[in-house]
């Protein structure tokens, strides 16, 4: 049984388990990896995050409900894990354009989330370059900010990002760096979603690597001792997000490797800016 068979599998379970507390240690079992694993491997296959993809298959299946059934709509919400009419109201609406109880009216229309079923599909046949290397501790310095995560297409919230990086803040950048490989890094990390959140948010960091103690004002994150995939991107920037995702759509489930919780990294080289040079870390474990 291949990894799809796995991943599909485990969507089963969530299927089946609309209606109850879904547990995540038996889907990640289900699935034969680590429940971050899956997680990951969901959210690039998928588009959406593993929250958000369970939040609209339940409220998919309230709107059946309502519009088919009389059943009172507090009864519909506690069935699909909400706690109040409220929350449960908010969120139907941002899926449904309508409130709960518009939902049995003639004329009213509902949106249908469907249920994923992972397939294979053959194509690109693109090479991916990468090493297995072993990294000390390290700290990246720059500015940081919460955004939205987006899984497709340029973030709008790093493109604004990028204005912040004023005259002064590269001469504090280029005294700081002296810790190799010397470039910029692009550093993405502590992503969660909350039941309430339309979107997922994450930290993202952009600065350099450095050794020193003195951050002179700038926001840095530390990262640990870790086993890391590079992979080699030659060509433009734009290009990064469709590499990435071929990363967990292709070499994650033909390499013996999966994805740990830690940053990922998308280091430019400086010193080679006129190639496009850059490169992609994604800190694993050996399965």
């Amino acid at each position: 049984m291949n990894l799809l068979e796995h991943m599909n599998d485990a969507l089963t379970y969530i299927e089946n388990n609309l209606d109850h507390d879904i547990d995540m240690a038996t889907v990640a079992k289900i699935a034969h990896c680590s429940e971050f694993h899956f997680k990951k491997m969901f959210s690039y296959l998928a588009g959406v995050t593993l929250l958000e993809y369970v939040r609209k298959r339940r409220l998919t299946m309230a709107g059946f409900e309502l519009k088919d059934q009389n059943i009172k709509v507090i009864d519909v919400a506690i069935k699909y894990g909400y706690h109040s009419p409220d929350s449960f109201a908010k969120a139907f609406y941002q899926l449904h354009g309508i409130n709960p109880s518009e939902a049995s009216k003639p004329g009213k229309y509902l949106k249908s989330f469907p249920r994923m079923i992972f397939q294979l599909s053959i194509s690109g046949g693109n090479e991916l370059s990468y090493c297995i290397e072993n990294k000390n501790a390290f700290t990246i310095v720059g500015i940081k900010e919460r955004i939205p995560l987006v899984y497709k297409g340029e973030n709008p919230a790093i493109t604004k990002m990028l204005t912040k990086l004023t005259d002064d803040v590269f001469s504090k950048l280029k005294s700081l760096a002296n810790a190799e490989p010397l470039g910029g890094y692009s550093v993405s990390f502590n992503i969660r979603e909350r039941e309430n959140e339309v979107k997922a948010k994450l930290d993202h960091l952009i600065g350099v690597a450095t050794t020193k103690k003195d951050l002179m004002g700038l926001a840095s994150l530390n990262v640990p001792p870790s086993l890391w995939a590079i992979f080699a991107v030659n060509g433009n920037l734009s290009d990064i997000q469709e590499v990435w995702g071929q990363i967990y759509a292709e070499w994650f489930p033909s390499s013996n490797y999966q994805v740990v919780e830690g940053p990922e990294i998308l280091f430019i080289d400086k010193k080679n800016s006129g190639t496009n040079k850059s490169e992609i870390w994604i800190p694993v474990e050996k399965k």
